[in-house]
């Protein structure tokens, strides 16, 4: 029997099939690779905080799931602290946290490494006054009842507004609260202000007015971040495990660029909150290309000068002993996952 020669048209259709084939399993089909790495690895654990990021995209697109090839378990958290306790349990392998309990977790000896910005906080966290307080700024603030949840960004966000306004921290009464109990704590009248995020943020508007926020302290300077971070034994076992969750949240963030509407209705669903409060709250944050955080002006340099500001000032403040160097933090800063993502 002749063989039937194909057409050229019938060829451009097979080449076009097999580049979307390799395209779509490239992190997958990298699994031959992993069966040397982590013969053992049968699920990741991913930590969140449900942090307006490529995260929350992720999650609802199921990317992780499609790029990862293994059982994926989400385990949430309320805040920074609780991911590095997490992080030192080894009962997760990566997560998001923000830049100061970053900072924290590196200074005390946490081994593992920043290798993704889930976003740049903006005015998604603020410091809220009630509006029966009679507080107009900051510097009012004095002696007054003011929650926050320690070692937060928030946290370290607060500080800096207060020693900006020409306040010490002695001059406020402190209260560390995880952002659910600072809403029972503001419904029953026991605090005057509070430094958090969304979307309890948004409850306390309600009757209350913003003073400041880390949009405007950005401005000045001092900056905030919610970051990625990966324990480095897990990620020197499953390498590739560790670019495919890049590459999950590359594919989250590439989404949001081209379909805003879409990136919205994910965050909306996830959080379970409005399509309007999800755009509002989306725009309380600035996310970053993949490719242009490996800048300078992001992974390729700053961030590594952020979590050293950032320990300065805790330093400084009294809450930790002892500052890092900027080289520790930097080597702590880690590219390569990112870059491997980027390429497959």
């Amino acid at each position: 029997m002749k063989e039937r020669k194909l057409s050229i048209r019938e060829i451009i259709v097979l080449l076009i099939a097999t580049i979307l084939l390799i395209s779509a399993t490239a992190c997958r089909a990298s699994k031959a690779d992993q069966t040397k790495e982590n013969k053992k690895v049968k699920e990741i654990k991913i930590g969140t905080m449900d942090l307006v990021n490529p995260d929350l995209v992720a999650r609802k697109e199921k990317y992780y799931e499609k790029q990862l090839g293994v059982k994926v378990k989400i385990v949430k958290f309320d805040s920074g602290k609780d991911v590095n306790t997490a992080l030192a349990a080894g009962s997760i392998d990566v997560s998001e946290l923000g830049s100061n309990p970053t900072a924290l977790g590196i200074g005390n000896g946490l081994n593992y490494d920043v290798i993704y910005i889930g976003d740049i906080i903006g005015s998604a966290e603020s410091l809220v006054v009630k509006n029966n307080a009679n507080v107009n700024s900051v510097s009012q603030l004095k002696g007054k009842k003011i929650a926050v949840p320690f070692a937060s960004t928030s946290h370290y966000s607060l500080l800096n507004a207060l020693k900006q306004a020409g306040l010490k921290e002695s001059d406020v009464k402190l209260l560390d609260l995880e952002p659910n109990d600072i809403h029972a704590a503001w419904k029953r009248g026991d605090i005057d202000a509070a430094y958090v995020w969304y979307p309890v943020l948004n409850n306390l508007v309600k009757d209350g007015k913003i003073l400041t926020g880390s949009d405007k302290l950005a401005k000045q300077g001092i900056i905030t971040a919610d970051l990625v971070v990966a324990r480095r034994d897990f990620a020197k076992s499953n390498k590739n495990l560790v670019v495919c969750y890049i590459k999950a949240l590359n594919q989250a963030n590439d989404l949001d660029q081209k379909n805003k509407e879409q990136s919205i209705k994910d965050i909306a669903e996830i959080l379970n909150i409005s399509e309007s409060d999800a755009k509002f709250q989306r725009n309380g944050f600035e996310w970053i290309d993949g490719k242009k955080q490996l800048s300078k002006e992001y992974l390729g340099e700053n961030i590594a000068n952020v979590l050293k500001n950032t320990a300065d000032f805790l330093k400084e403040q009294g809450s930790i002993k002892k500052s890092p160097t900027l080289k520790e933090y930097k080597d702590h800063v880690q590219t390569k996952y990112l870059k491997e993502a980027l390429e497959k």
